[in-house]
């Protein structure tokens, strides 16, 4: 089974995923834009086991799934969360962090009511207004 290594900023912190991602996809939801300073996140899932390297600060928020956010306190990169009720099951790590442009497309968006106008999805992704969970 092949691994994947994404890391902060700075090196300090990384997480390292098995196998290909349970999934893909894209937020565009208030929370996510003030997260990541950008107009949308870039998420991908996948099952444990995972392993963390480095220290993490938490930052937990509690909105539609209790998310608990993983940053790294030297370079403040925000590099992966669980949701609650959800860790033995996955975790969401910042696409960007694998710095891999040949990483796998998104497969859905969600918030796509609070979608930037000029942002342009790819092609075949699938759209949901809001979140479909």
């Amino acid at each position: 089974m092949s691994s994947r290594i994404a890391t902060c900023s700075c090196g300090q912190l990384s997480i390292e995923v098995q196998g290909e991602p349970l999934g893909v996809g894209v937020c565009h939801c208030f929370a996510c834009q003030r997260r990541t300073g950008s107009v949308f996140a870039a998420l991908a899932g996948f099952a444990p086991d995972y392993k963390v390297s480095g220290k993490a600060t938490e930052y937990v928020r509690t909105g539609d799934q209790g998310a608990r956010f993983s940053f790294c306190p030297v370079c403040g990169t925000n590099l992966y969360h669980t949701e609650e009720g959800a860790e033995q099951h996955f975790v969401a790590v910042a696409v960007g962090a694998f710095a891999d442009p040949g990483f796998p497309a998104p497969q859905d968006s969600v918030y796509d009511c609070r979608r930037h106008s000029w942002v342009q999805l790819p092609p075949g992704i699938i759209v949901y207004d809001k979140d479909p969970t």
